[in-house]
């Protein structure tokens, strides 16, 4: 019987993975009491610098509402606007969480793509772009919610009040791409802060498949863009736009807090960047009058992440078309 000895034994082969060493910038923001309370502090530094920009701002919107509730109050009229705003907010919101997203695709529209796909449909090629069309459902449910519903609607109980004075007017963009640039001046050092997280590289981009093409990334990209400008649409322009001469400044605020909550899910300090975001490109909207400048601002941001989280993982597109 032979004796077993380590010089006799077969060759272990071990899989091998390139570890990447953590910074002691990253381990500290890594650490859960100081990431938990980190924003607060960065919050704080940053409301003064938020204060002093838009101050003239807030100023000019609270004097609008003082007029137009004093102008109520003299006419007994009750102003509905909050209620009714925040209320189709809430149903909006509720219904693209339960049926706007890839649960309901999967479910419902899904098999439905399935048979055509039996049937004859191939150039859906379903089993190469599945997850596209389910975050194109998803951008279209964006569409559907944030602009189809809401706007009609309004104009249909308030007709008086204008949608194109909701920041829908081009009038005056070129006139302020220079807060456009000053705003990526201070987000794109906040964002290389965020990239350096462990879950960023892993979030970013949304569709998994963006490394497989340019034209994947450059599909996922329109669509994403498109989520984005009926987003600024409802946020920016519509729900500030409705609340704007009852509540003064507060209709940025109360903007921000749903827009920070559908947020959650994201990587942590993002979705307290999302209040800042929220504040900011609000205020910025009210400013212009416009809500393209802050539509400007955030596609730039969200091609730039979705950018560097593929270069950190070596994983941009190398061809145009994947691979048959």
């Amino acid at each position: 019987m032979d004796t077993w000895t380590w010089a006799s034994a077969p060759e272990l082969l071990l899989p091998l993975m390139r570890l990447k060493s953590i910074s002691w910038f990253d381990s500290l923001l890594g650490y859960p009491p100081i990431k938990a309370l980190l924003p607060i502090p960065i919050l704080l530094a940053l409301a003064p610098a938020v204060y002093w920009f838009f101050k003239d701002t807030w100023r000019e919107l609270d004097r609008e509402a003082a007029a137009a509730r004093a102008a109520r109050a003299d006419s007994g009229e009750l102003d509905l606007r909050p209620a009714a705003c925040l209320t189709i907010v809430a149903v909006v919101l509720t219904l693209q969480e339960y049926y706007g997203g890839r649960q309901f695709y999967d479910t419902t529209l899904r098999p439905w793509l399935v048979e055509l796909d039996r049937g004859g449909a191939t150039w859906l090629k379903l089993d190469r772009y599945d997850e596209l069309y389910g975050y194109s459902w998803w951008a279209f449910s964006r569409a559907l919610g944030y602009v189809l519903v809401p706007l009609p609607l309004w104009k249909l109980m308030f007709p008086k009040d204008s949608l194109l004075d909701m920041g829908f007017r081009f009038k005056g963009l070129l006139s302020h791409l220079w807060i456009y640039g000053l705003c990526l001046a201070v987000v794109v050092p906040a964002m290389l802060i965020v990239a350096s997280q462990p879950d960023f590289g892993g979030y970013y981009p949304f569709y998994k498949n963006s490394s497989r093409s340019w034209f994947d990334l450059i599909s996922w990209e329109v669509v994403y863009f498109i989520q984005f400008l009926t987003l600024e649409m409802f946020f920016r322009g519509w729900m500030v736009g409705a609340l704007r001469k009852s509540l003064g400044s507060g209709a940025i605020f109360a903007m921000a807090v749903p827009y920070c909550m559908i947020h959650y899910g994201k990587p942590y300090l993002e979705a307290h960047g999302a209040i800042v975001a929220g504040v900011v490109l609000g205020s910025l909207a009210m400013r212009t009058r416009s809500i393209y400048s802050g539509f400007l601002v955030h596609i730039t941001v969200a091609l730039l992440m979705d950018l560097l989280a593929l270069w950190k993982r070596d994983a941009l597109p190398t061809t145009f078309w994947a691979a048959s």
